[in-house]
């Protein structure tokens, strides 16, 4: 065969190999065919973050639900506190001059009616553990009474701890980084939840009717945010076994009563300067002021060559007398 063939029939078999029929789908001319009603529910949906058959908790004590919109209605019935509702109906009425979209919610089948959106949202929570964990700890009254609780509190069990000599985060450490990680972790992540309702309030008001877990799955700054708080939970695990096995039980109970309490003014702090964009020089100073206090104070740098203790400098081991140098 001549060398011509021979390139001819190569070329030939590479294009082949190369070639592949190209599938281009079940031909469906109507897949967007889509009626004013179905429109109307999927801009609603983006815009609002809630649809038809959304679930809902009542945490109100008790909401009115009309069986007819606005000044048609005769009748009222009502549902309370821990009930559970599905949207059923969404109207808008642009004539409302106190809100122009009213929603439809049912309880069961008897109890059923219609609500300012506005009234609704302000007595419900999205029927899912995380929003409604968000709901807890997005309560300003509740951040200010917390505010108050815990410098109070941190300054009498810190004042306490100290004249006790006992082991503190930050002040008389362990020689462990874990519960110095903790602390910072908890003022990062204060300090990334008031950022996100600073400048992405629509990711975090979608966020909080759809929440997920999975960092992945999320924006940007809502993936960190999750992120850190699976890390912290990480981390809170493994300073807890770090305490146990340097001190005893009672030491222990100590210890983790002053790192709840530093942690819980990190979290009041963070989360209250941030929303002044006063958190952000603030988390800087406090991370470089942690590692530190963590390196001069809790790290042990050497071992008594003696009886193997650990020692922050060289000298005399102070549990068996013997000089190092």
């Amino acid at each position: 065969m001549s060398m011509h063939k021979i390139n001819y029939c190569l070329i030939l078999f590479i294009s082949v190999l190369l070639t592949a029929c190209y599938n281009h789908g079940q031909q469906t001319p109507d897949a967007w065919d889509l009626s004013k009603q179905q429109i109307d529910s999927i801009s609603f949906s983006t815009t609002h973050h809630y649809s038809q058959n959304y679930n809902f908790v009542v945490n109100a004590e008790s909401l009115p639900l009309a069986d007819q919109i606005g000044i048609e209605a005769f009748d009222t019935v009502y549902v309370l506190k821990g009930d559970r509702l599905v949207v059923a109906e969404i109207q808008t009425i642009p004539t409302d001059s106190v809100d122009s979209v009213w929603v439809k919610v049912a309880h069961d089948q008897l109890t059923q009616g219609w609500i300012h959106e506005s009234e609704l949202l302000q007595g419900v929570s999205p029927d899912d553990p995380i929003s409604q964990f968000i709901d807890v700890f997005s309560d300003t009254h509740l951040l200010i009474f917390m505010a108050l609780f815990v410098v109070v509190g941190a300054f009498y069990a810190l004042r306490r701890l100290l004249r006790r000599r006992a082991y503190i985060v930050h002040f008389n450490d362990i020689d462990s980084f874990y519960p110095t990680l903790v602390c910072i972790l908890i003022a990062t992540s204060a300090t990334l939840y008031a950022s996100i309702q600073n400048f992405g309030a629509e990711q975090w008001r979608h966020f909080y009717f759809h929440p997920s877990l999975n960092p992945f799955t999320l924006p940007l700054t809502l993936g960190l945010f999750v992120a850190s708080v699976w890390i912290l939970i990480i981390v809170a695990v493994a300073a807890f076994e770090d305490t146990l096995r340097q001190l005893p039980a009672g030491d222990a109970f100590l210890y983790f009563c002053g790192l709840a309490t530093v942690c819980a003014v990190d979290y009041v702090v963070f989360s209250l300067l941030t929303l002044y964009y006063i958190g952000y020089l603030l988390l800087i100073v406090y991370v470089v002021y942690a590692i530190w206090c963590w390196w001069n104070f809790a790290h042990y740098r050497y071992q008594c060559g003696e009886c193997g203790e650990k020692m922050k400098n060289k000298g005399k081991c102070t549990h068996c007398g013997a000089v190092n140098l």
